[in-house]
């Protein structure tokens, strides 16, 4: 005769295996539903249009539908609080940069969330910047800039414009003022358009910025003048052709910077989700019609980064540009 209580065991743990492989084939594997791209400006722009050359390739590295989604204002602050207002379960990526995730709440009071509350999962572009200059300022290399600006400082401090107050560019200008020693006058606009008028039409002395194919066309017009890149060493892509960098001179070697741009969710998104993301993604950066087109946007390819580099990087950036932000005395507006 079998004895009741081993069979009532034997039958409970049968029902127990049960009710563990349902609950394994209820738990679908991330993703099982459309993945949201959040970006933090309108349509339009650079940051929507490398937006618009991921989706489709993520999408097919991820098997689920990828939508972008614009959201602009406060200087990206909407769309991450959006971000960080939903569940951290991966479904909802952030696109962004220094500018909107380091910056932006050392420079806005209103901006209430802080870097760390963001995880990097991968870069996708890096974009070089340049010095530019209007075109009849009497200086045509970094050198002879930082003299002229050296030179005038007690008289008429140079002019140096930006998109706005704590913008990556606005910060760059002041770190650069303080670097060689010679106070300047920040000028900030609303957006890029009005600012390159004003440059071109002589109204700012220089501007810090990435390099683009509407600053590429006013040099070739003799509007403005392309000083130098700011970039270590020299590039491969075609619009910095011939642009020397600061470090082949003497007065600004080392103040090298570019502004890249990648793909963030909440911190407390599961490792799990963050790797299969960061798979898909280092997937899309070999896609060579993305590489392609991201170089036609004058970016370099970002390198792919495992998840502990992506953490080391998103670090040290913060605290890089923390350092600067604290140098130059950025105070909340």
């Amino acid at each position: 005769m079998k004895h009741p209580f081993r069979f009532a065991s034997r039958c409970a743990s049968l029902v127990m295996g049960l009710l563990l492989s349902v609950c394994a084939l209820a738990a679908d594997p991330f993703p099982s539903k459309p993945v949201m791209l959040m970006v933090p400006y309108p349509a339009g722009g650079l940051s929507d249009a490398v937006a618009r050359l991921v989706n489709d390739p993520l999408s097919k590295q991820l098997g689920q539908p990828v939508l972008v989604e614009n959201l602009g204002g406060a200087s990206g602050a909407l769309g991450a609080k959006k971000v960080l207002g939903a569940p951290a379960d991966g479904y909802c990526l952030f696109q962004g940069s220094p500018n909107e995730l380091i910056l932006a709440p050392l420079a806005n009071a209103a901006i209430k969330f802080k870097s760390e509350e963001f995880r990097l999962v991968q870069m996708i572009g890096v974009a070089p910047m340049v010095i530019l200059a209007r075109k009849d300022l009497p200086a045509n290399s970094a050198d002879e800039l930082v003299a002229l600006a050296r030179s005038t400082a007690k008289a008429r401090p140079l002019t140096f414009g930006s998109v706005g107050f704590g913008s990556f560019y606005h910060v760059l200008g002041e770190h650069l003022a303080q670097t060689i020693g010679a106070p300047m006058t920040h000028v900030p606009y609303k957006g890029g358009a009005p600012l390159m008028q004003d440059l071109g039409g002589g109204q700012l002395d220089f501007v810090i910025l990435p390099v683009s194919q509407q600053q590429l066309a006013l040099a070739e017009q003799g509007r403005i003048k392309i000083i130098a890149s700011i970039n270590a060493t020299r590039t491969d892509l075609a619009a910095l052709k011939g642009i020397p960098t600061v470090n082949e001179g003497k007065l600004l070697k080392g103040f090298n910077f570019s502004i890249w741009t990648g793909y963030f969710v909440r911190k407390e998104t599961p490792e799990e989700v963050v790797q299969r993301l960061g798979k898909a993604l280092t997937g899309v950066l070999s896609d060579a019609q993305v590489r392609s087109q991201l170089e036609a946007q004058n970016m370099l390819v970002a390198q792919p980064l495992q998840a502990a580099e992506a953490d080391r990087t998103y670090q040290a950036e913060t605290a890089r540009f923390r350092a600067i932000a604290k140098a130059i005395n950025l105070q909340p507006q």
